[in-house]
């Protein structure tokens, strides 16, 4: 009889310790998913060697909690339908603390979810799209929302630049239709008209029908969503056709594989984006040049997000005292840190409201242009 009720009280005590078992650990483990093979691969490596960065200083700083944090990355490949079973087993497997997506807003948003129904904290570095902190009050997101980027954007063309007569060129995914979407909500504050819009998909690297249309339009400028693979091409093609007028990305342009793509094209390119190569900021300024010593290339959005992402959460631990899932998600919604991406503080949503950086393209590599910081313009959606 003993022995019963001395192995029931063994098994009640394993039970009340499963939901810390990432304390009881030698290490405290963050998982990490992120592109790392296939067309978001330089995106993916960038933001895992963000990610890497930020555990080397916390670790080399003594830790959390006494311990030394644990990444554990796995390739999505910026596939919605990789992340789930990845989600799944950094939670059942690996039982990490937090999860971090260094990936994309289609795979993000599907692990969101995941996490959310475990119950525990998730943190999305830079993907854009809005319904991924509606998955629940365990979401976070330390980038900005698309909404908001195209926002900027209108801004940016209209009021700083002066351009009125717009052409958008979009990409069809979450991302550039989530950019598409604010710059033309707020593009008439601005007396912005917009001439002509195009699409493409993101598997388009030719681009002459649009080109030619670009040319025949006569845009004072021209808004083109994408990312580095896509945008590169277009780009260049836009000038190499005789089109003139300025491009205005955003943070899917953010990196020097973008530069290297358009080459003497990229030139005189601006984006709206979070990482201010030439801040006076110490978080910044001690980023850029470590990561560039560790990554052997220049740092980029990505990278910026996800470091700042991992010391979110390292963070919020920290002020939790404590790996419990519920104490991580109340620490991080408290959050009030300074990063290489700027001060981050969460509203009930999940969401950043930070000012938006403006980089230009100069003598081949990203600089200050301008910064936009409008509390009204730029507040994010409360739910």
């Amino acid at each position: 009889m003993i022995k019963r009720i001395a192995l029931l009280l063994l098994a009640i005590c394993m039970i009340l310790s499963f939901g810390d078992l990432s304390q009881a650990a030698d290490t405290i483990k963050i998982g990490f998913n992120a592109p790392l093979t296939g067309f978001a691969a330089a995106d993916g490596k960038s933001s895992s060697e963000g990610a890497k960065l930020a555990v080397k200083q916390i670790n080399e700083a003594g830790g959390v909690l006494g311990k030394q944090l644990e990444l554990i990355i796995y390739d999505d490949q910026a596939k919605p339908a990789q992340s789930i079973p990845i989600a799944n087993k950094l939670i059942g497997k690996d039982k990490v603390a937090v999860g971090i997506s260094g990936s994309y807003s289609g795979p993000t948003r599907s692990a969101a979810g995941v996490f959310q129904e475990a119950g525990i904290p998730y943190i999305s570095a830079y993907a854009i799209h809005p319904d991924i902190t509606k998955a629940g009050n365990m979401v976070y997101r330390t980038g900005l929302l698309g909404t908001v980027q195209g926002k900027a954007g209108a801004k940016l063309v209209g009021e700083i630049l002066g351009k009125k007569k717009v052409v958008i060129i979009t990409l069809q995914n979450d991302f550039g239709k989530s950019l598409a979407a604010g710059f033309k909500d707020i593009a008439p504050k601005y007396g912005i008209e917009v001439i002509a819009e195009y699409q493409y998909s993101i598997k388009d690297r030719q681009f002459g029908s649009i080109v030619a249309k670009v040319k025949d339009d006569k845009p004072d400028a021209i808004y083109a969503s994408g990312y580095y693979f896509t945008c590169g091409p277009l780009v260049s093609q836009l000038r190499a056709g005789g089109v003139d007028a300025p491009v205005i990305g955003q943070e899917g342009y953010d990196g020097q594989k973008f530069i290297e793509i358009a080459g003497a094209a990229a030139e005189g390119v601006l984006i709206t984006t979070t990482l201010d190569r030439d801040s006076k900021e110490k978080e910044a300024v001690d980023f850029i040049k470590a990561f560039e010593e560790q990554a052997g290339y220049p740092a980029d959005m990505v990278s910026a997000s996800a470091h700042t992402a991992v010391k979110v959460a390292a963070a919020a631990m920290e002020k939790a005292g404590s790996t419990d899932p519920g104490k991580i998600r109340q620490a991080i919604a408290e959050t009030s840190l300074k990063a290489s991406t700027g001060l981050i503080k969460f509203n009930k949503l999940g969401e950043v409201m930070k000012p938006v950086q403006v980089q230009i393209v100069k003598g081949g590599r990203w600089h200050h242009y301008a910064v936009i910081d409008d509390p009204v313009l730029l507040v994010p959606p409360e739910e």
